[in-house]
């Protein structure tokens, strides 16, 4: 059976070839309505399948980007992902997802597996430990943008949160609700992940800032398996806290899942807030406050940067771009 080909689409529409082209790259405002409709039910009728592959080589692309998450258990990770495919999609790109579980083994096989495959350009939630990759593709004029980690002496386009405010937001509001003894809690910063360090830096001049002395006993850096007996050592101190800021959602799920364990309650023996904002936040007994990450307009902001770069764009954007977190208050604080 004869396949069918662009020509056959434009003939039978009585439109010219770059007419068609011009409608499957989604170039409508070169077309009238009327045009527009009649080349989708030609394509309909005729079950015309465009040639990837040979609108690839044509068009040097694949219409595809890579993106390496550091972790994507993170909701923050599967929101950006989300958005960004959106994003892409309306473009006329396809996405591939990796997930490095914040191993620079995995992460460095995945970039190079994407880079192999040919794929346009690469958003990353750098591990960090993959410098001469990353010097590589910048010295190569790979496309990529960092997501929520920057390695700046890399100038490499980057979106992020402003982690130093995500920790002062929750600072100030425990110290308006009376609290001086406050601890944070993050997931491990062995390899000097920018957020959590920033959110501790955070934490601390927030603390300096209420004329309120940092206790280093107050300050915890764990894996996640490890967040129970972090917390077992607050509540062993002679002074322990009276308000926690867990560092990210992973760390959220492990502070509320002992609380309840252990029937010490919310707000009334401890306060709580996390950082990222998770679905069960609004409905969880008491509800939880959060600071929340703009995560969509961040998602669209890195695939803009990176489409930019595919576009060879004359002004190239190498920023750091913080985005800045909201407070939502609820009752665990």
């Amino acid at each position: 059976m004869k396949s069918i080909t662009i020509t056959d689409v434009a003939n039978h529409a009585n439109v010219s070839k770059s007419t068609v082209s011009q409608y499957l790259n989604k170039r409508y405002e070169y077309m009238s309505e009327k045009t527009r409709k009649k080349i989708e039910e030609t394509i309909e009728e005729l079950n015309y399948q465009p040639n990837i592959l040979a609108r690839s080589l044509k068009q040097k692309s694949t219409f595809t980007v890579g993106v390496v998450v550091a972790n994507i258990l993170h909701t923050f990770s599967t929101q950006v992902i989300r958005a960004i495919e959106n994003y892409f999609y309306d473009h006329g790109f396809h996405i591939i997802v990796c997930n490095a579980d914040d191993n620079p083994e995995k992460e460095k096989n995945y970039i190079e597996m994407l880079r192999a495959k040919q794929v346009d350009g690469i958003i990353i939630f750098p591990t960090g430990d993959n410098l001469d990759l990353y010097k590589r593709m910048k010295r190569d004029q790979f496309p990529i943008v960092f997501m929520d980690r920057t390695i700046e002496e890399l100038n490499i386009a980057t979106v992020m949160l402003d982690n130093h405010l995500a920790s002062k937001l929750a600072v100030d509001r425990f110290v308006d609700k009376g609290f001086e003894n406050i601890a944070i809690i993050t997931t491990s910063i062995i390899r000097d992940i920018s957020p959590r360090i920033e959110r501790i830096h955070g934490y601390k001049d927030a603390l300096s800032a209420h004329g309120i002395r940092c206790n280093p006993d107050y300050i915890k850096t764990v894996n996640a398996e490890e967040i129970p007996d972090a917390l077992s050592d607050f509540f062993d101190l002679e002074k322990p806290p009276q308000a926690i800021l867990a560092g990210n959602d992973i760390i959220l799920n492990g502070v509320l899942r002992y609380m309840k364990k252990h029937g010490i309650h919310i707000p009334e023996d401890i306060a709580v807030i996390g950082i990222d904002d998770v679905p069960y936040a609004s409905f969880y007994t008491p509800t939880i406050t959060t600071i929340d990450q703009p995560a969509i307009e961040m998602a669209n902001l890195a695939a803009e940067l990176l489409l930019s770069q595919i576009n060879k764009e004359e002004n190239k954007d190498t920023s750091v771009h913080r985005l800045k977190p909201t407070l939502l208050m609820r009752n665990s604080c």
